[in-house]
């Protein structure tokens, strides 16, 4: 028997408001039939990353992530921009032992880095 990483679930105000920014952010596509109540971030080639899905909760963020994605990419700056285009926040800059990141929210306020890499 063995295990897989299948996918990530978050919790959500507007489920298909943070699944097509997560879509964006990762050039995938909402599943058919995404609403404010749930929705899913395709994958297609399980290579990719894993499957992402969003359910609401009557109740909004008031606390710091206790996990959260880590994104990498060999044009930093660039996606940077790009995600504060698609509506990202910028928390904080790092640079640290040679390694460089930045922690965004998303549209909900949940956060992610983003590695220069």
């Amino acid at each position: 028997m063995s295990t897989t990483f299948f996918g990530a679930s978050f919790d959500a105000v507007d489920a298909a408001r943070v699944a097509q920014f997560w879509a964006a952010v990762l050039d995938r596509t909402v599943a058919d039939g995404a609403d404010e109540h749930d929705a899913v971030v395709e994958v297609g080639d399980p290579s990719r990353g894993p499957r992402l899905a969003f359910h609401q909760v009557s109740e909004a963020k008031s606390v710091k992530n206790r996990f959260h994605p880590d994104l990498i990419t060999s044009d930093y700056d660039g996606e940077r921009k790009r995600l504060l285009a698609l509506g990202a926040t910028r928390l904080n800059e790092v640079e640290r032992g040679g390694a460089r990141w930045t922690t965004f929210a998303d549209v909900e306020g949940n956060e992610f880095d983003l590695i220069a890499g």
